[in-house]
């Protein structure tokens, strides 16, 4: 907050005020109501004061009252932090953008960095282990949509690939399986696993 006044005959006398602020990103609301649809516990580490912090917070839906807001965070603590969410058993993602939040970023389970948004980007992508090319809220939740798709489709594959096996070699070992076959089988597998894999390109966010 900044004042500025003029002396008069009297003293001095306001004639301005001015007030600074941080304003949310536009889709924090909408990503921390689709989180919890999702049923990931969000909260909010700040190195903001407690009223500016809990303020903030309720603006995007959080609630300090129910531990959502840790505030007055240092910079070099919010790591220390993480360690204590993994430390209960819990898999933590962190989400970031700026220089401050690389030790966190690193020393979370995940680490989402954000891009395009200021200074210190290029340390906290460094750190992450993700990197949402846009400062969109919204994409932390697309993001662990596709990872969710990507695991399944390989748990998937693999249990194709098992199956071959597991019915294939015993066949060609009687006998009963003749090389040409076996080879023709072979690539089969191997196209039926990258056909299934191919059909992760037609996800989409669903922004």
């Amino acid at each position: 907050m900044a004042v500025m006044a003029q002396r008069t005959d009297a003293g001095l006398a306001v004639i301005a005020l001015m007030a600074f602020g941080d304003e949310p990103k536009a889709s924090a609301a909408s990503a921390i109501t689709t989180l919890r649809a999702l049923g990931i516990r969000v909260l909010m580490l700040s190195g903001d004061n407690q009223a500016a912090a809990q303020a903030m917070a309720r603006r995007v839906g959080l609630n300090p009252d129910q531990g959502e807001v840790i505030s007055d965070v240092l910079p070099g603590d919010k790591a220390a932090h993480i360690a204590a969410l993994k430390a209960k058993g819990l898999t933590v993602v962190m989400v970031g953008d700026g220089v401050n939040d690389a030790p966190a970023l690193a020393a979370a389970d995940v680490g989402m960095a954000m891009a395009n948004t200021g200074g210190g980007t290029d340390v906290a992508m460094h750190a992450a282990g993700i990197t949402l090319m846009r400062g969109d809220l919204t994409l932390v939740a697309a993001a662990l949509d596709i990872s969710h798709r990507t695991v399944a489709k390989i748990r998937q594959n693999l249990f194709w690939a098992f199956i071959y096996n597991v019915v294939g070699i015993p066949l060609a070992a009687f006998g009963i399986l003749n090389p040409v076959m076996a080879g023709a089988a072979m690539a089969l597998s191997s196209v039926s696993v990258m056909s299934n894999a191919l059909l992760l390109k037609r996800w989409a966010p669903k922004l």
